[in-house]
């Protein structure tokens, strides 16, 4: 046990983050989640077995001990996605952010990362983070380091930016932001991790209508079945093209709606590029009409097996649920590349004389 360095992981999805900090081989061990939502927190469950709360936030009456606390409040009050709510949803929402804190006071952990959509970091929640980090007794001793992270930046092949504050009780200062391993600031200018790296070797042509089993793996290379109208709406768009294509190979076969709207997005009905990394991967990726998400060559949108690769999940991560509750739970997660760079950040400030289960540290 001298050697594990326990996280509990808040508002934690399918696990993505925590799966990051397993990732970096530093000795991280899971041991208490928190999630709202039953598929997701059966997920966490099965690929990390540790004690799972499946239900509100608030009603957690204690946390369990642990040195890192991760974990992100959910961010629809905040993102651009989310801005029909009403205000008291939005603020609800906005607050959950305090539940953070409450189980930062009462676990008292070396260090904490907060992560968000790169909106709260603008947000009068955020400032008031800020001023509670310098103020509040106990969150006096931590010093902090915050910013908006490009996965590409960390090997992740897709294009994503989220909000990271970072916390370290003890330490002079935390150098921001963690070195990225890929892009032009990466040593050596490392290239960006492509679509082609990660779903190339995949059937272009899926079979499998359901989640289901391929040997020993999960089977999320699942096919859907587009109307004919909308098939040869696929065919009409070339690599990289979008809508706008559409309307100029085959307006025949425009929608009214897109029809008389010139303007706008140009990531609805768009299809990926082989060589650069994704768009952002959402909960809805399945449907063309929401974003870029068809394949770059077959005429289809990208499966959930896609998907969770251009989350950099490994095939062996389970998602438990249907299909929809599995896309929810992989649009929603923090990539795990993403996490493990943030790990290994958190473990060379927090932790520097810390071994790893690698034996490299």
């Amino acid at each position: 046990m001298a050697n594990v360095i326990r996280t509990i992981d808040l508002f934690a999805g399918a696990g993505g983050l925590s799966h990051g900090f397993e990732l970096a081989g530093r000795g991280y061990e899971p041991v208490f989640a928190v999630e709202i939502d039953d598929a997701a927190a059966r997920t966490f469950k099965r690929n990390f077995g540790c004690e799972v709360y499946t239900g509100d936030i608030e009603m957690v009456e204690d946390f369990r001990e642990g040195e890192v606390i991760i974990g992100g409040p959910p961010c629809q009050g905040f993102s651009p996605l989310g801005r029909n709510r009403d205000d008291e949803s939005r603020a609800q929402l906005n607050e959950l952010w305090q539940q953070y804190l409450r189980a930062v006071h009462e676990v008292k952990p070396k260090a904490f990362v907060i992560e968000n959509v790169p909106e709260f970091q603008r947000s009068a929640q955020f400032a008031e983070l800020l001023h509670l980090m310098e103020s509040d007794p106990l969150l006096k001793e931590y010093s902090f380091g915050y910013g908006v992270l490009h996965a590409a930046d960390y090997g992740v092949p897709q294009s994503r930016r989220r909000g990271i504050f970072m916390a370290v009780r003890g330490v002079d200062e935390v150098p921001w932001p963690p070195p990225p391993t890929h892009g032009p600031e990466s040593p050596g200018e490392r290239p960006y991790a492509t679509v082609r790296d990660v779903i190339a070797n995949l059937p272009a042509k899926p079979k499998a209508d359901e989640i289901g089993w391929d040997g020993e793996r999960q089977d999320l290379h699942l096919r859907r079945n587009p109307r004919p109208m909308s098939l040869e709406r696929y065919k009409a768009i070339p690599e990289g093209g979008n809508r706008f294509d559409l309307a100029r190979n085959r307006p025949d076969l425009l929608p009214d709606c897109w029809r008389n709207k010139p303007t706008g997005t140009t990531d609805v009905m768009g299809r990926l590029w082989w060589d650069r990394p994704s768009v952002t991967i959402r909960t809805e990726f399945y449907k063309p009409e929401k974003g870029r998400y068809l394949h770059p060559v077959a005429d289809r949108p990208i499966t959930h097996r896609e998907a969770a690769r251009l989350q950099s999940f490994p095939d062996e991560f389970v998602f438990e649920g249907s299909k929809i509750e599995v896309a929810r739970q992989i649009g929603n997660a923090v990539p795990p590349l993403l996490g493990k760079a943030i790990a290994e950040h958190v473990h060379r400030v927090a932790f520097p004389d810390h071994g790893s289960k690698n034996g490299d540290e």
